[in-house]
């Protein structure tokens, strides 16, 4: 009687558990579905409350790249985001390297004060970086746009420092033996290692690049070097009844963040579990 009540109550306690990741699942989820319909949605039917719409209005699609030059604001982000990816996975890994496995004096009280300026808020160094840019003559121009995120950040940096001291010894041992220098080991023996982390701090900051407003609307002014985020704002200024259109718009910026996510999850989850960020 005991064992069947124990796992009675095992069997409560998992399907509890499921029902509330699908609540959270859905509450997730539904916002992303109600974008997907109301896209394809004439404006009469946005504010019903069904899902589905009776006619879909695929030209929704069309006029998006009729109002603004979506292509072009598309290929600018795209840009943007990679080149920062690309600046910010090595750099910030060529850092958390020597943060995690090269020994100088003051390291960990440099580290310290490194991870400390991520409680500096965003808005109190834009002014400040907005000056720097405009001093070196930048203002309204692609380089004040990826040059500023280029060099690495507090976090990626502890995300890889966490991950290098994860990797045993012995491969940083071997390579000494066999004459490898600080870079050839780090260059050929631990980023290959790596890759989980590597992918994992990619996929955050291209997420993050991607989604950035801010600092394109205090940088740029010209429409044909704008990002996506900007092309949005702009189309919801002046076209602010055509929710449909909007939604669409909305759509196809955030189809490129799920396909990168949807090749990339296992090796994320993967490098999220092995940096020490999943519980462990």
């Amino acid at each position: 009687m005991a064992a069947t009540r124990w796992n009675n109550r095992g069997v409560l306690r998992a399907a509890a558990l499921y029902l509330a990741l699908i609540a959270m699942a859905w509450c997730a989820l539904l916002p992303i579905l109600w974008a997907l319909a109301g896209s394809v949605k004439k404006q009469s039917e946005v504010t019903t409350p069904t899902l589905l719409p009776r006619d879909p209005q695929w030209s929704n699609y069309g006029t998006v790249f009729e109002l603004i030059p979506f292509g072009r604001m598309f290929l600018n982000t795209v840009v943007y985001a990679g080149c920062i990816t690309a600046g910010q996975v090595f750099f910030c890994s060529l850092a958390g390297y020597a943060f995690a496995r090269l020994r100088f004096p003051g390291r960990d009280v440099l580290f310290v004060a490194y991870l400390a300026t991520l409680m500096v808020p965003l808005t109190v160094t834009v002014v400040p970086q907005f000056v720097l840019i405009r001093i070196l003559g930048w203002t309204d121009t692609p380089w004040a746009l990826i040059v500023p995120g280029l060099f690495g950040n507090a976090f990626g940096t502890y995300l890889m420092r966490q991950f290098f001291r994860t990797l045993p010894a012995e491969l940083e041992e071997a390579a000494v033996l066999d004459g490898c220098s600080p870079w050839q080991i780090y260059w050929r023996v631990l980023l290959p290692n790596a890759r989980p982390a590597v992918m994992v701090l990619a996929v955050l900051t291209w997420v993050t690049v991607w989604n950035d407003f801010l600092w394109p609307l205090v940088m740029i002014q010209r429409e044909d070097i704008s990002t996506v985020t900007l092309g949005l704002v702009q189309m919801q200024g002046q076209y602010v009844s055509d929710w449909p259109v909007l939604m669409a718009a909305s759509t196809l910026i955030l189809l490129p963040l799920v396909i990168v996510y949807a090749f990339a999850q296992k090796a994320f989850l993967r490098g999220i579990a092995m940096s020490g960020f999943g519980g462990r």
